[in-house]
């Protein structure tokens, strides 16, 4: 009975610890939430505190996958909501900024991976009210939104450790932005402009854009993740990604995912070219001035 008895508390103890293992390592996301309401006058400032608390537990307990992510795997994100309209008490209008840190192997340095804006968003949100999201239909413009991030996020994490290595992840973003569609919501149609979710989405998984992730690729594992042992090899393997981007301008100047790779990457390719060992960057600025004329003082400061 005792042997008995023993043998029922250790698959116990088993159940426990997996459970424990399961629960700590399977969420994906480590995310930062700012809710910003300064240009909102409301009679009920604590929801907005409930809506930060909400999305920040949606973001970073939520399993989006089926991969078991450790502590140290999990991706860096921060999600700042600008609130800037509230027609009602429960209904929201404003912006999303997304940022998104990946670590550089053999380095303390965290690059950038992806930095944009969402321009237009809405929602109805209910204080309190818990945030569950249904693949096989829209119940909710914010957890749709917040899905449809994650996804996005975790993709492009993917896309700078394997070549296309991101793409399950798209796929399950387009899945959130189809079922979405039927909602009415701005941004999740291509009749709704050329810088929303819709495009963000359909760039990504489109073959015509594909040289986008190869830059990505190479940039960061055949680039930054080597910096650390070739500074000079690794700063020609950034280089030739960066000029590759000219396949994309040439068949689509105006390119959603260009203007994607500048408002991430501008400043810290400055910061890898003006300092350092020195290679020919003649092609590099060339080609960065001719994709971003508008930025043209920035690429000046490269050596």
């Amino acid at each position: 009975m005792h042997s008995q008895t023993k043998l029922q508390m250790q698959k116990i103890f088993l159940f426990l610890f997996l459970l424990s293992v399961s629960v700590g390592f399977s969420q994906e996301l480590n995310c930062v939430v700012t809710i910003n309401h300064d240009q909102v006058r409301s009679s009920n400032d604590q929801v907005y505190k409930t809506m930060e608390k909400a999305i920040s537990d949606y973001l970073n307990k939520t399993q989006f996958t089926n991969k078991k992510y450790k502590k140290h795997e999990k991706v860096k994100c921060a999600f700042t909501i600008n609130i800037t309209n509230q027609p009602d008490n429960d209904k929201f209008k404003g912006s999303l900024q997304l940022q998104v840190l990946r670590p550089v192997y053999h380095s303390t340095y965290e690059t950038p991976i992806l930095n944009l804006v969402d321009k237009e968003i809405s929602f109805q949100y209910e204080e309190y009210q818990p945030l569950i999201y249904n693949k096989n239909s829209f119940e909710s413009n914010l957890t749709s939104i917040l899905t449809f991030y994650a996804y996005v996020i975790l993709g492009m994490d993917d896309d700078t450790f394997s070549l296309y290595g991101g793409t399950e992840n798209f796929n399950n973003a387009q899945e959130v932005m189809l079922v979405a569609q039927q909602s009415g919501y701005k941004g999740w149609n291509s009749i709704d402009g050329n810088n929303t979710r819709f495009t963000l989405i359909d760039n990504l998984l489109n073959n015509t854009f594909k040289t986008f992730r190869l830059t990505m690729y190479n940039y960061h594992l055949k680039g930054l993740d080597t910096m650390y042992k070739d500074k000079i090899k690794a700063k020609k393997a950034i280089a030739t990604a960066i000029i590759r981007l000219k396949q994309i301008y040439i068949i689509r100047p105006n390119a959603y995912l260009l203007r994607v790779f500048a408002d991430t990457k501008q400043d810290e390719i400055v910061s890898i070219f003006k300092s350092g060992p020195r290679i020919d960057t003649t092609n590099l600025i060339e080609t960065l001035m001719k994709i971003y004329p508008s930025r043209t003082e920035f690429w000046k400061e490269i050596k």
